[in-house]
């Protein structure tokens, strides 16, 4: 069947209120949405102001569609993503995105009651419980998207273990890999927490239990030994959509990007010389472990731009050690605001990307060919830096096997090794640039998305 001459689809997608979420969903509204499909994309007023602008040969198919966030008492005005508040503060965030039920399911009702505007599916993301029982209300088919790797979903417990408490986080990894810092973090996925009164793990079931599909940001040539262990969750069909890379050219407002003062900086920086820093936008780390990384990169005498995101209620001044902007001037660049990535990825400057592992971040940084120097925070990402160890592309920062601490000496020494080691960067180096290979092959991935239209339309009525 030829996905771009059929008839279009109208697909609902809804993703979760972390641009690690939105921003791939965009991604793959676009991808719909440029074969001819209609795509009406949910998410709320602010978030959907921060979006950069859809493409031009998509836009017309796009209907990005804002519910208002509940106002939650606790939660500070204004904030509609993970990006906006502390770690601390995520279950006032949960409470309101819970909040958004309500208004989600009088527009899914009311784009229902149109012939016109019936949707053909739902997309939702893995904590959407509740759009999904919405759709089930009113008969419009579900899948569901999991933004993570194939090799992360095989190691997850199985349905009847999901509701039983801590225990259950123990996965299929051998205990050995492990460390016990991270299996802590796990097990309180499986725990409820006090706003929302529901853990992340029944968010999950509960979606999971309720959907006809499940997509997975993956594919047979990338993940080759999980990918084929997948082909069902929970006896539900499980379809890899590849791995949805950005333009490498930095798609969407690339052409103001070479303003920024980023971008400027780097330019005045040798071929291949700059570690770029950026450890995503949900859980930052403490102020005692900024400044372990900051002396560490001190240490290791090596060019680099870091894109800081600060801890919650710290002053800029008081987060980074005395002093060591001063004695870094000129070879290290460190922001707090907002930088194009994917333009600081792309420049002949940036030689390694230090990055938490997640799942868009790798991507990103092997789109361009990069080592990966790994220092993941939260849930999947350990997975992520072991798998991408297991591909030799990166190596991690040593951690405390009790509580998962840095110090100076672990991130000296390990950026060292990537950047200025001749033996182990030439290693990463070679290795990345095979992954590039297979993260930049566009028809690759293209054709990826026509075997999930083709999915689509096999279960269409």
């Amino acid at each position: 069947m030829d996905t771009r001459s059929s008839s279009p689809l109208h697909v609902v997608i809804c993703p979760w209120l972390a641009f690690g979420h939105m921003l791939p969903c965009l991604d793959l509204a676009e991808r719909l949405a440029a074969r001819g499909h209609r795509v009406s994309y949910v998410s709320t007023p602010r978030n959907i102001a921060r979006l950069q602008p859809v493409r031009p040969d998509a836009a017309p198919r796009v209907d990005l569609v804002a519910l208002p966030l509940p106002r939650v008492d606790g939660l500070p005005d204004g904030a509609e993503s993970t990006n906006d508040v502390s770690y601390e503060k995520f279950e006032l965030l949960w409470e309101a995105f819970d909040g958004l039920a309500a208004p989600f399911a009088e527009f899914l009702g009311a784009t229902c009651t149109d012939e016109g505007k019936r949707p053909d599916w739902v997309i939702a993301d893995i904590f959407h419980h509740w759009v999904v029982a919405t759709a089930l209300e009113h008969k419009v088919p579900c899948a569901v998207l999991l933004l993570s790797a194939a090799n992360n979903i095989v190691t997850w417990p199985r349905r009847s273990s999901w509701r039983t408490g801590p225990a259950a986080a123990a996965v299929q990894e051998r205990p050995a890999v492990v460390p016990r810092f991270e299996s802590e973090r796990k097990a309180r996925l499986f725990t409820n927490h006090g706003a929302s009164g529901m853990s992340v793990a029944q968010r999950c079931t509960l979606t999971l239990e309720r959907c006809t599909l499940v997509v997975m940001r993956s594919c047979l040539e990338w993940e080759p030994e999980s990918v084929p262990l997948v082909p069902t969750l929970h006896g539900i069909p499980i379809v890899p959509i590849g791995l949805l890379p950005p333009s490498p050219d930095g798609g969407r407002g690339a052409s103001i990007n070479g303003e920024d003062a980023t971008v400027r900086w780097l330019d005045a920086q040798p071929a291949n010389s700059v570690v770029y820093i950026a450890l995503g936008s949900e859980v930052p780390l403490s102020v005692e472990q900024v400044r372990e990384l900051a002396i560490g990169l001190e240490l290791a005498g090596t060019r680099f731009l870091w894109a800081l995101r600060k801890p919650g209620s710290v002053l800029d001044a008081d987060i980074l050690p005395p002093g060591f902007q001063e004695r870094t001037h000129g070879h290290g660049l460190v922001t707090m605001g907002w930088v194009p990535q994917l333009s600081i990825l792309a420049h002949g400057a940036v030689g390694a990307f230090l990055t938490h592992c997640g799942w868009s971040s790798i991507i990103e940084g092997l789109l361009f060919g990069h080592p990966l120097i790994m220092l993941p925070i939260h849930v999947d990402q350990g997975p992520n830096a072991r798998l991408m160890e297991g591909k030799k592309v990166g190596v991690q920062v040593p951690r405390d096997e009790n509580d998962g601490s840095i110090d100076r000496e672990g991130v000296a020494s390990t950026v060292r090794a990537v950047m200025l080691e001749e033996e182990t960067r030439s290693v990463l180096a070679a290795n990345a640039k095979r992954s590039q290979e297979i993260v930049a092959d566009k028809e690759l991935h293209e054709s990826y998305i026509d075997g999930f239209i083709k999915q689509l339309r096999s279960y269409k009525g």
